[in-house]
């Protein structure tokens, strides 16, 4: 599995490290009917007032090593508005010195939701934003911190959001980063960009209450007025499986050796953003294209012909 090769590292120690991941505590592991609760976390009506958003938005800490950044970063959630803290298998939780960090917000501890995989912590969620600490051999979709907090507030009044940081030495792996709809990156000084992980938390945090608060005062920020709810994150993971597997079955690519092939087509549905009825539509077809291939016995095109094969490695 290929990491992501941020320099997070500082001169501070570890707790002084991190560009844009956060750390995560929590007294208990939620029961697994309990951790991914779509009705209960979504908030339906899009008439609640702004700062009302906040409350479907959560920051997802991965793989996090030290509690006091877990305590930091959820001081930052606090000072904010904001409420959700979900730890992704969190090295040391819970722990005293996450608790004397956190201050006067320990209550985000207790509650703070722990999971084994990113996969769950984003399950439910309709937009997944990953903090990245450089440019990527493949570009993703990238936002400012400032357009990401406007995007999570405009998005939040219909679907759970996720803003998701990575471990303090090494951020977010390849994988993880490709399950994201967006990457965002905070501009830092280039001759010092390394950030403590509470810091980096308290950007973007702050970046969201800002647009909720301008949001109250003007214009209400809305996800367009569309028909259908975007997919979800689990939903999209299932239909990448499934268009791996059909493009297998079609001889456009090699299984064994995809190369690039998936990572720019996540990239393009990251891009679009499928609903879920219209991502529905494209599983059928996946479904009508491998029936066809097993009634005809055969493939779409010679095993030697694929069209992936132009395909860097």
């Amino acid at each position: 599995m290929t990491r992501e090769s941020l320099d997070l590292r500082g001169p501070g120690g570890p707790d002084a490290a991190i560009v844009g991941i956060p750390d995560q505590i929590c007294y208990t592991r939620a029961p697994q009917t309990a951790r991914i609760d779509s009705d209960s976390m979504a908030k339906s009506p899009l008439d609640n007032a702004p700062l009302d958003a906040l409350d479907n938005v959560r920051v997802v800490l991965v793989n996090s090593a030290h509690p006091g950044n877990i305590g930091g970063a959820a001081r930052a959630l606090k000072n904010m508005g904001l409420r959700q803290l979900y730890l992704v298998a969190p090295r040391e939780f819970p722990a005293a010195n996450a608790i004397w960090r956190a201050a006067g917000a320990a209550d985000l501890l207790e509650t703070a939701v722990v999971v084994d995989t990113l996969e769950e912590a984003v399950a439910d969620c309709g937009l997944v934003v990953a903090t990245s600490a450089r440019e990527r051999r493949i570009p993703w979709p990238l936002l400012t911190p400032r357009e990401c907090g406007e995007r999570a507030v405009a998005e939040a009044g219909t679907h759970p959001v996720a803003l998701v940081f990575g471990r303090e030495d090494r951020g977010l792996t390849n994988e993880e980063l490709q399950a994201c709809n967006f990457h965002v990156h905070i501009p830092a000084n280039p001759e010092y960009s390394s950030l403590n992980l509470a810091t980096a938390v308290q950007v973007l945090a702050y970046e969201v209450r800002m647009a909720a608060l301008e949001a109250q005062r003007g214009e209400r920020l809305s996800y367009a007025d569309w028909d259908r709810p975007p997919a979800k994150a689990s939903d999209m993971e299932l239909y990448f499986e499934h268009l791996q597997q059909a493009l297998a079955e079609l001889g456009f690519i090699d299984p064994d050796n995809p190369r690039q092939t998936m990572t720019r087509l996540r990239r393009l549905f990251s891009r679009v953003r499928p609903d879920d009825m219209e991502l529905g539509i494209l599983r059928g077809m996946l479904t009508a294209i491998q029936n066809y291939i097993h009634r005809t016995g055969g493939k779409g095109r010679p095993d030697n012909a694929s069209a992936a094969d132009g395909e860097e490695g």
